[in-house]
Order: C-alpha cells, then sequence, then structure tokens
C-alpha cells in the first residue's frame, strides 16, 4: 500500500472537518471534539476575546450538578457531553444542550476501582477526556474500557475490555490517556500499549509501543497525531520515552528515554516545526528533532536524517534543554514561544528555538489547564479560577481572573463557538463570551 503523506495544514483541516455544527446561532464556529481542542494543541479559534472575565463580558449560562470527574467537556454541534462516577461504582456519559443545559441522554455502566492511598488526593473516579467523530463519542472509563456511544441517541455501538482482551492487569492508577480521532480511527493508551481502532467496527487495527508484562500502570500522557519533518507520526509518550509510531502500520520508527519521577511523563507533547518538546516531573524540558544518529550526537547531524525511509533506524537528537520541570499541565504554543505551568506551579515563557525563559510568573496553583485565543491565554486552576493573560514574551501580564467554582477544577477547559465550559468538580458549567 503506497505511503499516504499529510501536511500539518492538511492535517488540521482534517481534524476540523470531522465534526459538524448544528444551529444558526453557531454557524462558522468550531466544536471541542476531544483533548485540547479540535488540533489537540489547545488553540481555539473564532470569536475575539474579551478583555475582562467578568459578568458583564462572561456571563454564566447554566450549571448542573454531577459527580466527580477529571474529564473535559466535550463538544459537537449542538451538544455537550461529559462524564462523572456515581457512588464509586457506575460510570455515566450525559449529554447536554450547550445553550440551554437540557438533558439530551444518558448512559451509564458499572465501572470503578480504588487507587493507591498515595494518590487517593486526585479520587478514584473518571479521568479520561472522551474523543467524538461527529457520529460517535469514544470514552474511556478508569478501568481501561473503551465504548463508543452514538452521538444522537447514547447508544452503545461497541466497547473494548483491554485488560481482558491484552491480558494485562487495570492500570493501578486509573486509565487516564485521553482517546484521539483520526480519518476514521481512534488511537488511545490502553491496554498497557498504543492501539489504533476502526471506529465504525471497534475492531482493533494494530497495537504498537507495548509496555512489559502484565502489570499495567497506564499512560499518562495523551496520543498527538501530527507531521514531522513530512512523516505523518501518532506522537505518544509512554511512562519511560517519548515515541514516533507509523499511523498505517503501526511501526515504531523511533524511541526517546525521557527521564521523569516514578514515570510521571504527564503533559501531551508538543510538536513545533519539525521539532519535539517535552518536560516531565523532576526531569527536565527538552526540545528535540529526529535524527539518524544517536540522541547524544550533535544536533547538526539531525539533517542527516531520512525519516521517509522507513528501514533506516531513527532516533531524536537533543537541541537544548534546561532545568524546567513540568507536573501535569500540558502547554501550549504563541509565535515561538511556550508557555508552560511548572512543578513548582509558577507560568514560564521559553524561547523554542534556544530554550531560553523570557519570564516566570508567581505561583499559579497546581494544574492549569491552557486554551489559547489569538494574543492571550485563558487558563483554569485547579483551585478554581479562570485568569486570563496576554500571551506575550516580554513579561507576565494579566488582564483578569474570576473565581468560578468553589471545588477542585482539574478537568480541561472547552473553550469553542462564543462558549466557555468549565467541568468543576462536582458540576458543568456553561459561560458565553460578550
Amino acid at each position: 500500500m503506497p505511503r499516504i503523506r499529510l501536511s500539518a495544514k492538511t492535517f488540521v483541516l482534517l481534524m476540523l472537518s470531522v465534526s459538524t455544527l448544528v444551529g444558526a446561532d453557531l454557524a462558522g464556529a468550531a466544536d471541542w471534539p476531544q483533548w485540547r481542542g479540535p488540533t489537540r494543541d489547545g488553540q481555539s479559534v473564532g470569536q475575539e476575546w474579551p478583555d475582562s472575565l467578568q459578568e458583564d463580558r462572561l456571563q454564566l449560562l447554566w450549571r448542573t450538578e454531577l459527580g466527580p470527574s477529571y474529564s473535559g467537556p466535550i463538544v459537537s454541534g449542538t451538544g455537550v457531553f461529559t462524564t462523572e462516577t456515581q457512588d464509586e461504582a457506575t460510570e455515566v456519559v450525559t449529554a447536554y444542550d450547550r445553550q440551554t443545559g437540557e438533558r439530551l441522554w444518558r448512559t451509564e455502566w458499572p465501572g470503578a476501582m480504588t487507587v493507591p492511598f498515595f494518590a487517593a488526593a486526585n479520587g478514584s473516579w473518571i479521568r479520561a477526556t472522551p474523543a467524538c467523530d461527529g457520529e460517535t463519542l469514544y470514552v474511556l472509563g478508569i478501568r481501561d474500557v473503551l465504548v463508543a456511544l452514538d452521538v444522537a441517541t447514547g447508544d452503545e455501538r461497541w466497547r473494548i475490555d483491554f485488560p481482558a482482551t491484552m491480558g494485562v492487569e487495570p492500570p493501578k492508577f486509573g486509565a487516564a490517556s485521553s482517546p484521539m480521532v483520526a480519518d476514521g480511527h481512534v488511537y488511545v493508551q490502553a491496554g498497557n500499549a498504543l492501539q489504533k481502532i476502526d471506529g465504525q467496527s471497534g475492531e482493533i487495527v494494530w497495537t504498537a509501543a507495548k509496555g512489559q508484562g502484565r502489570r499495567s500502570d497506564g499512560a499518562f500522557s495523551s496520543p498527538y497525531f501530527s507531521d514531522v519533518d513530512g512523516e505523518p507520526l501518532v506522537v505518544v509518550q509512554t511512562r519511560e520515552a517519548l515515541k514516533g509510531i507509523d499511523p498505517e502500520s503501526g511501526a515504531e520508527r523511533w524511541s526517546q528515554p525521557i527521564q521523569a519521577f516514578r514515570g510521571m511523563n504527564i503533559l501531551t507533547p508538543v510538536v513545533y516545526r519539525d521539532r519535539l518538546f517535552t518536560s516531565a516531573h523532576s526531569g527536565r524540558s527538552q526540545l528535540w528533532r529526529v535524527s539518524a544518529t544517536p540522541s547524544d550526537a550533535p544536533a547538526s547531524d539531525a539533517e542527516n536524517a531520512d525519516p521517509g525511509n522507513l528501514n533506516q533506524p531513527l532516533g531524536l537528537a537533543e537541541l537544548w534543554s534546561n532545568k524546567s520541570q513540568a507536573y501535569m499541565s500540558s502547554p501550549v504554543v504563541v509565535d515561538g514561544h511556550l508557555y508552560l505551568h511548572l512543578k513548582n506551579q509558577r507560568v514560564q515563557c521559553l524561547n523554542l528555538e534556544t530554550g531560553e525563559e523570557t519570564w516566570r510568573s508567581q505561583p499559579r496553583g497546581k494544574y492549569q489547564s491552557m486554551v489559547v485565543g489569538g494574543d492571550r491565554i485563558l487558563t483554569l486552576d485547579s483551585g478554581g479560577e479562570l485568569i486570563l493573560f496576554h500571551a506575550s514574551p516580554d513579561a507576565y501580564t494579566e488582564l483578569d481572573r474570576r473565581r468560578v467554582s468553589d471545588d477542585e477544577t482539574w478537568a480541561h477547559l472547552a473553550v469553542c463557538g462564543g462558549q466557555v465550559f468549565v467541568r468543576e468538580l462536582n458540576a458543568l458549567a456553561a459561560y458565553a463570551w460578550k
């Protein structure tokens, strides 16, 4: 079969096309169909954001109480979808009308586990953010079971119990990696591996990046589809390594060990031009480039790489590194600069070409989900605050902040179609820009 190459621009258009918007009020706006948005990089398109987060600029439309969840809300057409764990025994998926908050459907199944005592503070409830292709919603439960639901009705289409299918144990911290949809398939780090699944039938097409043995600690990071040096790749980060996987065959093109405390490689890797950025708990921040030479070779040797040669062994050459340590938050990129929430709870701006820090903020909580709109970054702090700041390498300039919840807010923001969706630990709230 001939290899199909997708440019980065083509892939963005492909990802944007998988969801269809319904309703005159939402015409021309983008959905938020999966983890970190249409292109999985925290970029929001459409309406320009105001400088204020107060009620006269960001109005609460509706709010509904729910059971606990860390899953980010998913928006497709006129619906918004969220998960919850009820009574420490049942996983629930609910669809709401994104404008009115009216419940459209509700589906549930048995699904619960207890995480180890030292992780109990992070709860024993569903973690992964679902993904939607406009027709089917794909939900990964805490016990590593992937369920496909009809978007219109909530009816189950198929499911895969990965521990049973792959002969491994459920991840002891619970499944946390968010599924990705692309070109009629679902990619998910589950069953102690990366899986490619036919979105219609639920058949496993291939399995890659397998862990060793029956024990499964589960991936914390989520897959990302990208074009690196002209080659379409699924970029994944396991507990130990950053890997590039061929989407057609599942062949591993390269693998690079990443230093992290107890395998806490959590953030989704960032692809910048033909380079890859990652950072880990108690590790380092690093920028890599695909190379035909070992990772400790000079960066200039990366020019010799030919990713199109499937028989050529490849690795990653480190272009720069620094001592910055990420924790759980995935960064965003604006005009060649990366904005990263650190383990020490500060936000840092890095020049991606050089790795140099341009500024560092005061502490801002344990976690922040970040979304970019033009030259502004909207963040949801784990302590229940929305924060809006200017995306500039010159200085940290906060425009406004607003408390939106008395509960924790660890789920990722969804910002699309002139709306902001906040999944509080025990509620879902919808806001509208004015």
